[in-house]
């Protein structure tokens, strides 16, 4: 084995305090230190006047040494190191806090870039604890990392250097000289010393393009070798096309939708296959991804076969269990629930029916997937909100029968180049429609000016016995200058909406937690929720009418819709107020996009077209190969190449067996297999 793969520690100067650090961050071996991109980069070539900074933001800006002070000790275990530097025209400080190695390197009559926050008036200016490099430096665009306490990019860069030179030294090119060339590619030496130690501005871009390339391609490759493999398989749940499924159409009190009836038809055309359904269902919020699982679940049941879904809260689980039962309870279909809260003789009992084939669906968390659960006769697996699960909890449940039909359900609208890209080794089948009678929410984009009136309109409905959310989009204050949830709950309890109940809600609580929050407030004793984003999949609520969103500009449109989907649940008219404190036109185009549309699907092309590079999504889609420097929504027109590089290679060797496609195949393993551990 190559010491780029042996631990981090054989790199000089790494003990175990920074091997610690290191494995905090994820990494583990110099080839793990080299493919941890940089966050970002400065610009050192293009320094402003000190007096010309944007104060309390990062800039760079040009000082030559004039006085150095001694240490000053604040307090016991606090050292400050003042220097005064000038740029020509105007003086300003430089603090650094016990950091006497940083403050020895500057010299006096030495001119310096220094990278950091600017703050002050418009007298005094001062930089603490800035990067900094010798005006002279051959190099003035500089990496920066993701770091944890103790490690610094410059520690990161000098382990860095070290595992180059032994990349560099070995052959690691895993990608054919043809496509490398044919596509205009860098070589994979030059990407990686180029991220790192970018020559130039094109440098890092075209080693950026080249990495992003590889990630891309490999995702593309081996969704391929999962949808081949996937139709090489037989399945021993054939089902019988002369069964009707009219009985359950006429016992629902409502018409469905052209798009709900296409979607049915995929599902059952498959089921009646030899090879196993895979198949995604995509919705927007509220277009009645249910009523579709629950015919699914009939037609699996009239021909003898078992349906476990899956879904990803027991609150959501209690859900389908009521909604699925109105469905099938009068066909004399059973239907049972079983959940990690539930007592051990309670699971065991059901269990034991479920295995005996007492019941024909099955619906529960992640309790349905443990290693004593077993199923008499599994034919369709069913997983709801399928991004919250990875892909060994999917395959962990589709085991427990024998190659059983699949059906992915999905309610994040993703345009359709890249549902190809993310869904490639599923069928799709969408909901583009909104049930008649569903009524849009109402939505407006206001300033902060207008929050203490939108605060008394949300009075006027809890007055009336209705129900709403306020969503914040950070926990704690000090991740940035955004109101804390806590926080904010704190305030308005105290203040505002003293006479109610208000209710909060964050990813960091505890699962149980969550679910009583959520059915307290599902059930009526919370009238208000403060909540994060965590109840972007969250159970119906149909008494909330009205969502509050502050900050509302730090949102994709994408997850702006899914979480307006939480009101309008019920037959009320509901509203959405989405709160900003930015004023730039692009802002204001952006609410002006979310506030006129309704539909899913075109404001996320919206979103793709007008956003550009960052997380669509909102959140990573888990249980896929994690992209470490591949936008899939922001590199769209790399998408695009590599979907169509993709289909070159597979045309004629779809297994990447040939001797040139053996780094490919190396590649797409590695790329999957860290999927499945996450």
């Amino acid at each position: 084995m190559t010491n780029i793969f042996r631990s981090i520690d054989t790199l000089k100067g790494v003990a175990r305090k920074r091997v610690e650090l290191y494995h905090k961050l994820g990494i583990f071996t110099p080839f793990d230190l080299l493919y941890n991109f940089p966050r970002s980069y400065v610009d050192y070539s293009k320094p402003v006047p000190v007096n010309n900074a944007l104060l309390n933001e990062n800039n760079v800006v040009e000082g030559t040494i004039i006085q150095k002070f001694p240490e000053q000790r604040i307090r016991q275990g606090l050292s400050v190191y003042k220097i005064i530097a000038t740029d020509g025209t105007d003086n300003f400080t430089i603090v650094f806090y016990n950091n006497v190695y940083a403050s020895d390197a500057l010299k006096v009559g030495v001119k310096y870039y220094f990278y950091g926050k600017i703050t002050g008036n418009i007298i005094r200016r001062e930089i603490s604890s800035p990067q900094y490099i010798q005006s002279d430096s051959e190099i003035l665009f500089k990496s920066v990392y993701h770091l944890t306490a103790g490690l610094t990019n410059s520690m990161l860069r000098t382990n860095i250097s070290e595992s180059l030179k032994m990349f560099e030294a070995e052959s690691f090119e895993f990608m054919p000289e043809k496509i490398l060339k044919e596509n205009h590619i860098c070589g994979l030496k030059y990407a990686i010393k180029n991220i790192h130690f970018p020559e130039s501005r094109e440098a890092m871009e075209m080693a950026r393009r080249r990495l992003a390339f590889d990630e891309l391609l490999n995702l593309q490759l081996g969704m391929k070798m999962m949808r081949e493999h996937n139709c090489k398989s037989s399945t021993d749940y054939k089902m019988n096309s002369q069964i009707s499924i009219d009985g359950f159409y006429g016992s629902i009190p409502f018409k469905l939708t052209d798009s709900q009836m296409a979607a049915i038809d995929d599902i059952i055309k498959d089921l009646c296959g030899n090879i196993p359904m895979n198949r995604l269902l995509q919705g927007d919020v509220g277009s009645g991804k249910t009523v579709v699982a629950a015919a699914s679940c009939y037609f699996a049941a009239k021909n003898s076969c078992q349906t476990a879904l899956m879904a990803p809260t027991e609150i959501l689980a209690n859900q389908h269990y009521r909604t699925l039962s109105s469905f099938l309870l009068p066909f004399g279909i059973k239907v049972c629930l079983l959940t990690g809260s539930m007592t051990s003789k309670q699971k065991n009992n059901i269990k034991s029916e479920i295995a005996e084939g007492e019941y024909s669906v099955i619906i529960g968390t992640h309790a349905i997937i443990q290693k004593d659960m077993k199923f008499k006769n599994l034919g369709l697996v069913i997983t709801d909100e399928q991004h919250r699960f990875g892909v060994a909890q999917r395959n962990a449940l589709a085991q427990k029968g024998n190659s059983p039909h699949r059906l992915v359900m999905s309610a994040t609208p993703i345009p359709r180049t890249l549902a190809m890209m993310i869904y490639g080794d599923l069928d799709i089948s969408i909901i583009n429609e909104l049930p008649a009678g569903r009524i849009p929410v109402e939505t407006y984009a206001v300033t902060g000016g207008f929050r203490n009136r939108a605060y008394e309109f949300i009075k006027k409905y809890l007055s009336e016995g209705r129900q709403a959310y306020i969503v914040c989009p950070v926990i704690e204050q000090s991740e940035s200058d955004l109101k804390s949830a806590v926080e904010y709950k704190g305030n308005i309890t105290a203040g505002v909406f003293c006479d109610y109940n208000v209710g909060l809600l964050h990813g960091r609580m505890a699962a149980a937690e969550k679910e009583n929050i959520m059915n307290d407030f599902k059930d009526g004793r919370i009238d208000l929720l403060v909540c994060t984003t965590v109840i972007e999949v969250g159970v119906d609520v149909p008494n909330a009418v009205i969502m509050m969103i502050e900050n509302s500009d730090r949102f994709g449109l994408s997850q702006l819709h899914q979480l307006r989907g939480r009101v309008g649940r019920g037959k009320a008219k509901s509203y959405c107020i989405l709160i900003t404190e930015n004023h730039s036109q692009e802002t204001k185009q952006r609410l002006k996009v979310i506030s006129s549309m309704t539909d899913g699907f075109k404001i996320s092309e919206e979103d793709l077209r007008m956003r550009g590079p960052g997380d669509f999504f909102g959140h990573r889609q888990h249980g896929l190969p994690y992209m470490k420097i591949a936008d899939i929504a922001g590199d769209i027109e790399l998408v695009k190449l590599t979907q169509l590089v993709a289909e070159q290679i597979t045309a004629v060797d779809s297994r990447l067996t040939s001797s040139e496609n053996q780094g490919l195949r190396r590649e797409v393993m590695r790329l999957f297999s860290n999927a499945e551990e996450e």
